[in-house]
């Protein structure tokens, strides 16, 4: 499968199933788009007719290239052929094993965002902290059931995780004291809105925390619209010097700015930008999902636009690379040497097999955006999982268990999308967003488009 697409001035060919990056002139270009279709002969006629007037462009070039196309298919760099799809029935049998746990220690939260889609922390329940022995428990049960995965990963996410602040450190110290004995090494990463940030806070996440999340919507008129207190007052200016100090005593540590982008604010590069000279270089931004009658929420009319939003930001982001004032956008971060082996590249994020999500009760869902509804409910963290069936759904989701995804040519880098996306957008976590498809392969020809720029300037560089 071959995709292709012009953007930045640069002609760019993907072969789907090898992963190859192409970046070629428009005689290549045009001869690819109709190599499958036609002839070589049929393609030198019309190759022919269509630069009958450009005197650079021979018989003799245009078989050539022909020739240089065919030589690229024939070592498997081109026109592949999908190797993957009984993989992918293989991998509904497979033996999953825990590798990671989102703990939701604060059911609770000090914001009242409008767009929450945990009901500003509540999970559409009661408010509810986290007990150190459900916490405790919890640990253990990853232990239990991580299998020969020897590095696991804790999220503590809320709510507002820091209002369970004293939970979080003794499970973090019990887990740490289990590693020896099990032989395994914990990532913990934080989520926090940095309401409660401290000094405190700042030595132990900094010490502690693998990654840590620290939530920011952009410019201050635009995060204060839907990121306020309960008492309605705009948390921007309390926020940002806390992050801002965060960041610097966490070095190079990992950490990102995430941000939600709705109807309000659709020039959201913007707030990319206005985040990045606060001084983050590692941001997020993220299309909101909520429900469609929301005056906020994105719509398909808006499209046009967001796909304009993200090809400034990647021109934006080369200039800036060049000028040696780069940032990281962390949909932009596409390995195209290496990336994920093609067992994740296929079934995606592992929610509901590898990963789980752990309420302040010990009630085990799919992941945090299923908490709440009780239909995904799986188990707890005492009796491990009590629906082996719901179980089998998550396992047998992925890319190739989509109908729509058959001939997608971006199939491989979203694995069929977010679960808990397609069931809120279409009652089905088998189902397809289209919205969130034509977002996410836009983003992925931005991020090609950036790492193509990436190399061509390091070529010339050398050259």
């Amino acid at each position: 499968m071959i995709h292709q697409y012009q953007l930045n001035g640069y002609n760019i060919v993907l072969d789907t199933y090898s992963g190859s990056v192409h970046v070629v002139d428009d005689l290549a270009y045009d001869i690819i788009a109709l190599y499958e279709q036609a002839s070589p002969d049929e393609i030198l006629s019309f190759i022919q007719e269509k630069y009958e007037y450009d005197p650079t462009i021979s018989e003799e070039s245009i078989r050539g290239t022909i020739a240089e196309v065919e030589e690229l298919r024939s070592q498997g760099q081109l026109f592949t052929k999908d190797p993957y799809e009984n993989l992918s029935i293989d991998l509904k049998n497979r033996q999953t094993y825990v590798k990671a746990l989102c703990l939701n220690v604060a059911h609770t939260c000090n914001l009242s965002c409008d767009y929450c889609f945990a009901s500003q922390g509540k999970y559409n329940g009661d408010r509810a902290l986290m007990s150190y022995e459900v916490g405790q428990r919890a640990i253990d049960y990853l232990l239990e059931h991580s299998g020969p995965h020897r590095n696991l990963d804790i999220d503590f996410f809320g709510g507002e995780p820091l209002m369970a602040w004293t939970v979080v450190k003794q499970i973090v110290m019990y887990a740490r004291s289990k590693e020896k004995e099990y032989k395994k090494k914990f990532r913990f990463t934080f989520t926090t809105n940095g309401m409660l940030l401290n000094d405190e806070v700042t030595e132990f996440l900094n010490q502690e925390m693998y990654n840590v999340v620290l939530s920011l919507d952009g410019r201050k008129e635009v995060h204060d619209r839907l990121r306020t207190t309960v008492t309605g007052k705009g948390s921007y200016d309390h926020i940002v010097p806390k992050f801002q100090e965060f960041i610097q005593k966490r070095g190079d540590q990992e950490y990102y700015v995430r941000g939600t982008y709705t109807r309000n604010n659709i020039d959201f590069t913007n707030d990319i930008f206005h985040i990045a000279d606060l001084g983050f270089d590692k941001i997020s931004m993220e299309p909101v999902i909520c429900d469609p009658r929301e005056p906020y929420a994105l719509t398909k009319e808006d499209l046009p636009e967001i796909y304009n939003q993200y090809e400034i930001l990647a021109k934006e982001m080369i200039g800036r690379g060049e000028q040696g004032k780069g940032f990281t956008f962390y949909h932009y971060m596409l390995d195209l040497s290496e990336g994920p082996c093609i067992q994740k590249r296929i079934t995606g994020c592992g929610s509901g097999t590898e990963y789980l999500a752990v309420t302040p009760w010990g009630e085990l869902f799919p992941c945090h955006q299923f908490v709440g509804d009780e239909a995904y409910s799986m188990g707890n963290i005492w009796d491990g999982i009590t629906r082996p069936e719901l179980q089998c759904q998550f396992k047998e989701n992925n890319c190739y268990s989509k109908r729509e995804c058959k001939d997608c040519w971006a199939k491989l880098y979203c694995s069929g999308g977010c679960p808990a996306n397609a069931l809120h957008a279409t009652g089905s976590m088998n189902g397809i967003y289209d919205f969130s498809c034509d977002i996410f392969r836009k983003r992925i020809e931005c991020s090609m488009m950036t790492k193509v720029a990436e190399s061509m300037r390091a070529m010339e560089n050398q050259g």
